[in-house]
């Protein structure tokens, strides 16, 4: 699993019931886009470092250099 900032961490719990959760990506951690990531969960805007189990998956975005810089 890789990810870069900006894309989406969703996670998928059908097991127990719940709905599908997805937060932002807003930083990465681990080498070459590797867990863990610190996401923005928009539902309660808390903050988070996670470590991504089997039940998520990433939602990539196409990224450019001025986005990544946090320019437009």
């Amino acid at each position: 699993m890789t990810a870069q900032p900006g894309d989406r961490l969703i996670i998928r719990r059908p097991d127990v019931g719940a709905p599908a959760r997805d937060g932002e990506i807003l930083e990465v951690h681990g080498a070459n886009g590797a867990p863990p990531y610190l996401v923005r969960w928009p539902d309660n805007g808390q903050e988070g470092l996670i470590f991504p189990g089997t039940d998520a998956a990433i939602q990539h975005f196409e990224h450019t250099a001025d986005s990544r810089n946090g320019t437009a």
